[in-house]
């Protein structure tokens, strides 16, 4: 288990270098009830720092899927006023989001796929105007985890739930950096560092960037006309900085939603929806998914894919290297914020405006041309491996190495 004064130091690290929540504020606190002990503690931090106001959104995993389990389709598509309202109020409040992400990676299996993707898909066409808000960095926001029995268990199966919550809470804390002297400093160092080779790449204007490995990926993944590559620390619309996921090890931008072509394979497990999706490959041509297969949650894969037009293109590029402390610890958490921080990825679904010039500035018309996704999904996936060879390709076909064998050289 972590001290107090590490659980002190996580929480403040929550509000202060992730949300950056801003004396006077507004905030929103969005969790499973299983983390309320962290919650209540970020909530006194958030108060110490001169919140305004702090607001839970409770969530219950375990009756969500009692829900899906009993409830018709109708029923689950059913979008109350009331939560659109709530979701319209943080926007026009200037809330600050904190959201703690720590699910059971199997909380929804042996639902019914179809089920899953119509209650997905109606809920993300009615909140399609707050994820904006957030895609678009209108609003601050930020994701943590803490473990919780379920999650614990699933990672650590051989180990009786107490002593998995432990070890979840040891990995966890040195992740965050919580085992460092002064750990605000430590992701001041970190954050410095990602952002010097997120400069570097956007200088760099590439065209392509060409992803292979031995496990079968071999991508040309095109980037958007006048991207810019994103790390660690992002810039709310308000002009205050923020770190929208912690932990965080990715360099990231947008791809060119018709340039991309190739086939590649997934590195770590997806967690879709509460169902696993393993094993599996897509081949795109032209910017388009053409083909796909999974050895573990086909379903699951499909519906995804289903979703609209521009889940079958994608949205984002993320690269980490393999000796970031998640890829390191050797754990698989079946959670996308560390698993994704474990390895390079792709996202299937919307792109972010932000990873453009001037992109909240511009009409979904504008940001097509530029070629941008647009999607009601935004849904990120693993396919960094120890072996992994990435690089740069500029308009005039010079070729730059950025990684080599699943490492930074740049």
């Amino acid at each position: 288990m972590l001290t107090q004064k590490q659980m002190e130091n996580f929480a403040e690290l929550t509000v202060r270098i992730g949300a950056n929540m801003q004396k006077g504020q507004e905030v929103v606190i969005r969790c499973d009830v299983n983390c309320a002990d962290f919650a209540h503690l970020i909530a006194e931090k958030a108060y110490q720092f001169g919140a305004k106001k702090v607001m839970m959104q409770w969530r219950d995993e375990i009756l969500s899927r009692l829900t899906i389990l009993n409830a018709d389709k109708e029923t689950l598509c059913e979008i109350p006023q009331y939560s659109i309202d709530q979701s319209q109020y943080y926007i026009d409040h200037k809330v600050c989001l904190i959201s703690i992400s720590a699910g059971n990676p199997n909380i929804f299996k042996g639902c019914d796929p179809d089920k899953l993707a119509a209650m997905s898909k109606a809920s993300s066409k009615a909140m399609a105007f707050f994820r904006k808000a957030t895609m678009s960095n209108y609003l601050r926001w930020t994701i943590v985890s803490v473990p919780t029995p379920a999650w614990a268990n699933q990672v650590f199966p051989d180990l009786p739930t107490d002593q998995a919550i432990d070890k979840m809470w040891n990995a966890i804390g040195h992740i965050m950096r919580l085992d460092t002297e002064d750990p605000t400093a430590a992701w001041q160092q970190h954050i410095a560092t990602l952002k010097r080779r997120a400069a570097y790449l956007t200088e760099q204007n590439f065209e392509y960037m060409h992803l292979y490995n031995a496990a079968g990926t071999d991508l040309s993944v095109g980037l958007a006309t006048d991207h810019i590559w994103i790390a660690a620390e992002e810039e709310g619309q308000d002009g205050v900085p923020f770190t929208a996921n912690m932990p965080t090890e990715e360099v990231f931008t947008a791809p060119h939603c018709r340039k991309i072509n190739g086939k590649v394979v997934n590195a770590l497990p997806l967690v879709e929806n509460g169902n696993v999706i393993d094993n599996f490959s897509l081949t795109f041509k032209d910017g388009k998914v053409i083909d796909y297969s999974a050895e573990t949650g086909y379903d699951t894969l499909k519906s995804l894919l289903e979703s609209d037009e521009g889940a079958l293109s994608l949205g984002e590029i993320a690269l980490i290297g393999k000796n970031s402390p998640i890829a390191e610890s050797g754990i698989l958490f079946f959670n996308t914020l560390f698993d994704e921080n474990a390895s390079c990825h792709l996202a299937l679904g919307q792109s972010y405006p932000t990873t453009v010039k001037d992109g909240n500035d511009l009409t979904e018309d504008q940001l097509n041309e530029r070629g941008m996704n647009k999607s009601m999904k935004h849904v990120d996936f693993m396919i960094g491996t120890k072996d992994i060879n990435i690089d740069g390709i500029t308009y005039d076909g010079k070729k730059v190495a950025i990684f080599r064998d699943g490492e930074w050289i740049i």
